[in-house]
């Protein structure tokens, strides 16, 4: 969960806390933080064995479905990184994309004439 916070970071936080909030109401926000937390996994833990009871009775297929491999980041990371036995698809065509075409990039790069200089697009830069 705190991936990209680290422990200095996290004591920053603690002493705002303890100069905002004083010594003698942190103990009482930590406790409500606690127990809304605490609410909020028993909440998502009933969604969750709701949507398990109402999706295993109808499809079977569905019931051993894993949700993590949906969280955004592991979706695009997969769909970015993943193996395409074909290269990637670029689309190409005016600003607007009235005219788009689709052509498969070829995975190995041609070598290139060192004498010509690299081609240079003055609308891209």
């Amino acid at each position: 969960m705190f991936d990209s916070i680290g422990w200095g970071e996290i004591i920053v936080l603690a002493l705002a806390a303890l100069f905002i909030f004083g010594p003698e109401r942190l103990p009482d926000l930590a406790k409500d933080a606690a127990s809304g937390l605490k609410r909020v996994r028993s909440a998502v833990t009933g969604i969750r064995e709701q949507v398990n009871d109402s999706l295993g009775d109808d499809l079977p297929e569905l019931r051993d479905l894993d949700l993590r491999k949906y969280h955004p980041k592991t979706f695009i990371r997969s769909q970015l990184l993943g193996d395409d036995d074909d290269g990637p698809t670029v689309h190409r065509g005016s600003a607007n994309g009235a005219t788009a075409a689709s052509a498969v990039v070829p995975t190995a790069a041609r070598p290139r004439d060192h004498a010509t200089p690299p081609p240079f697009d003055p609308d891209a830069t």
